[in-house]
């Protein structure tokens, strides 16, 4: 379980809760005309917006924040790369077989099996390179998708509001419902700017971080795969694939890739 995704959700709920409890605020966000205007029409939004070959992948998103994929670190890759090499320097390439039910990533069990059955190195890459576009493209058009709901949401709250001040002006001479129609107005901004910036934008970059993860693991563990078909020295692959993390650390903006990574 994702203990960050928990104790935003709660912290945030919490505040919120309590300013509005404060201020006596809280029953009147109990209000389904709104909600049912702001997620309603954001939902509708986001169907017109993509097909369902894209939107299928939404629950397991949602699933995604709370019970993270569980993907090994890269130092764990490059040691498990040095062990490879060196079995397969004392062994040859046909010993690692037995490797490949235990490789710590599926990628490079795939890697592994394409080596033992004596695929060519321009195969392999090619079949890396595009299992790399098509992983980073399917994960960047579901952060779109939260992306977009996070765009389309305060929007519609703004169309509560216009609705919300619409029914108040057609029933002025009726103080009772011109409350109730002002309390449309206002939960409806509440529910477009909250769920925008509580709930679809932060789901959106996390899984964004999710993804660059993944993609930086599948980079690493191409780079090793070829350098072991090559005959690299077990020292050499480690060298360069520690080198390619520093390098892609510092693109990240990340310093201290070592407290990053391990």
């Amino acid at each position: 379980m994702d203990l960050m995704t928990v104790l935003g959700a709660s912290t945030g709920i919490g505040v919120v809760v309590y300013v509005l409890s404060i201020g006596g605020m809280t029953k009147y966000l109990l209000n389904p005309e709104a909600f049912i205007l702001i997620f309603g029409g954001t939902l509708g939004s986001v169907m017109i917006s993509y097909p369902w070959s894209v939107l299928r992948f939404v629950p397991g998103a949602f699933k995604m924040m709370v019970i993270p994929p569980r993907r090994p670190p890269p130092m764990l890759l490059i040691r498990t790369f040095v062990h490879l090499a060196e079995k397969a320097r004392k062994e040859g390439l046909d010993s690692l077989a037995v490797d490949v039910q235990q490789a710590p990533h599926p990628f490079l069990a795939d890697g592994l099996q394409m080596i033992i059955d004596g695929l060519d190195t321009e195969t392999i890459r090619e079949r890396f390179e595009r299992d790399i576009l098509v992983t980073r493209h399917r994960h960047g058009q579901t952060s779109s998708i939260f992306k977009s709901a996070g765009t389309f949401a305060p929007i519609f709250g703004l169309l509560g509001t216009l609705v919300g001040v619409v029914q108040v002006l057609s029933k002025i001479k009726d103080p009772n419902q011109m409350a109730s129609s002002m309390a449309i107005a206002m939960t409806a901004s509440f529910y477009g700017i909250f769920s925008a910036n509580f709930l679809f934008l932060p789901i959106a970059n996390k899984l964004t971080f999710y993804s660059d993860e993944e993609v930086l693991s599948r980079e690493l563990i191409a780079k090793g795969l070829l350098a072991l078909q090559a005959g690299e020295a077990p020292w050499l692959i480690a060298k360069k694939l520690e080198a390619y993390l520093s390098f892609h650390m510092r693109r990240s903006g990340v310093r201290h890739y070592k407290a990053f990574v391990e």
